[in-house]
């Protein structure tokens, strides 16, 4: 038998729903991003029932597979409650972001499964659920690695003059920013992660330069020792999602290849291998 399934992976700032029957796409749908820490039942009862709801409407959906930011513990029955209110459906889960991750890249298998994005995180997967993980800290005091973390590097460098002066030429030519504009995001302004990561693409435009391959490196070496290392990192291997691990993944394959770190899948988002998941159930979830 063939289930109709409606899987979403959601962010800070959009979510992007799937309807699949077995291994084939039926629809594509984004909405904005749902985030049940910060935002309440009614406010994503009203984004789903506006926007998603008259897209899917006459079709039968066997399951939700909901894997978002902050759906944990009490928060992920806030979610349910939502979808729940909105899409008919006799089951209806709500997964954390990260087991997305593991559930994408390690299917059934045990093994280690990392988000590098703008902010990063990882955990050990046994083939059925996280039984560990360590905690990413936020891109103060952590997120190695990943894009908020990577732009704060680059602009302490900038800003103290560390970096070469043609390197901060062509900075604050690209960006148009002064030191006062940056303090002012970054101190004063909502979500200075965002800020920050929006600005580590200008590492990647620069990774041929030895003193930006060097931060990118320090940042992927200090997400494998800090995090992944924590794991039995020498039985399993470490599996990525995100956009910074994978447009610099042949650095970060180099970095972790140095680590004695076994890398294996190494993809942008999670879609692909969750269609794959799910499609390998005879009865589903």
């Amino acid at each position: 038998m063939t289930y109709t399934n409606l899987i979403a992976d959601s962010g800070s700032t959009k979510t992007d729903w799937l309807v699949v029957r077995g291994d084939t796409v039926v629809r594509s749908m984004r909405t904005k991003g749902m985030n049940p820490y910060f935002q309440s039942c009614e406010e994503i009862q009203k984004e789903i029932e506006t926007v998603l709801a008259p897209e899917i409407k006459g079709l039968s959906v066997d399951a939700v597979y909901f894997y978002g930011a902050g759906c944990v513990f009490d928060k992920a029955d806030i979610m349910r409650k939502a979808i729940s209110s909105c899409i008919p459906s006799p089951k209806i889960h709500v997964y954390s972001d990260l087991l997305a991750v593991a559930h994408s890249t390690c299917g059934h298998e045990a093994g280690i499964a990392c988000i590098i994005g703008t902010g990063s995180n990882s955990c050990f997967y046994d083939g059925r659920e996280i039984v560990r993980n360590i905690s990413p800290l936020g891109f103060i005091l952590g997120d190695e690695g990943g894009g908020a973390t990577l732009g704060r590097i680059l602009v302490s460098d900038v800003l103290k003059g560390i970096l070469s002066k043609p390197l901060q030429d062509a900075f604050f030519e690209r960006f148009g920013l002064t030191q006062a504009d940056i303090l002012d995001h970054v101190y004063k302004k909502p979500f200075p992660n965002r800020f920050l990561a929006s600005l580590s693409p200008f590492l990647y435009d620069h990774l041929d330069e030895p003193e930006i391959r060097l931060i990118v490196a320090n940042s992927f070496n200090s997400f494998l020792t800090r995090n992944v290392m924590q794991y039995d990192y020498t039985e399993y291997a470490a599996n990525f999602v995100g956009s910074v691990a994978y447009h610099y993944q042949e650095l970060l394959r180099k970095t972790a290849e140095r680590a004695g770190v076994r890398v294996g899948k190494i993809v942008k988002n999670p879609m692909s291998g969750l269609i794959d998941f799910y499609n390998s159930f005879i009865d589903g979830l």
